[in-house]
């Protein structure tokens, strides 16, 4: 089906954004082939644009592409999920540890900011709003800690967990909002400049996500 661009987007960036879209909203399933051929006739462009855009998903994690087979939707095992979290919580103690001491009136400005968008996310039931919100706020964090080294490992294991958790289609029901609670917390040991309660409050969030995996159907 031929659908409109977007004045000032071009043909991959349409591509790219119906393709994102439809990952969010679950038309699209993990492990799902995309064949170039039949996404250039529904999006009505050339193969060109529709490889460009795969390339740019495949950058973010979302895509696989294989040499001579073509692309597909990434497709991570609860397993693979798990261990990134493990990973995710050690850096993510360290990274608050440090950040108890050094944040910044800004910074904990900034980290109220991402606390009403999450709001409005869950209230909107915005899979793709809340995501980046709450990497986002875990990223300040991770800024705050004064390490760039540090805050750039943050950063790659955040986009590592964004990517996974997606394809699990109940981990985010928006039944409840757990993580809403957790942040405004985390904020709070922030504002103290209460470090052991920032290390436990961390510990305790990156463990309620993993346990939810593990009990995830």
């Amino acid at each position: 089906m031929a659908r409109a661009n977007t004045p000032g987007k071009t043909s991959a960036d349409h591509v790219y954004a119906g393709l994102r879209r439809g990952i969010f909203d679950k038309t699209l399933k993990s492990g799902q082939r995309l064949p170039e051929i039949s996404l250039a006739k529904e999006y009505n462009v050339s193969r060109t644009p529709v490889r460009e855009a795969l390339r740019r998903l495949e950058n973010e994690g979302l895509v696989q592409i294989v040499p001579g087979w073509g692309a597909c939707l990434a497709a991570p095992t609860k397993q693979e999920i798990i261990d990134t979290y493990e990973v995710r919580e050690n850096l993510e103690i360290m990274a608050i540890r440090k950040a108890a001491s050094l944040i910044t009136p800004l910074q904990i400005c900034m980290l109220q900011e991402q606390i009403d968008k999450e709001r409005k996310a869950f209230k909107e039931k915005n899979l793709e709003l809340y995501m980046n919100v709450n990497d986002t706020f875990h990223q300040i964090i991770a800024e705050s800690s004064g390490n760039s080294t540090l805050a750039g490992y943050v950063k790659n294991i955040l986009s590592r967990t964004y990517v996974q958790t997606i394809f699990f289609e109940s981990f985010f029901n928006f039944a409840d909002n757990p993580s809403l609670e957790d942040h405004i917390n985390l904020l709070e040991a922030l504002k103290a400049h209460d470090k052991e309660r920032c290390v436990s409050l961390m510990k305790e969030h990156i463990l309620l996500s993993m346990e939810a995996l593990r009990t995830e159907q």
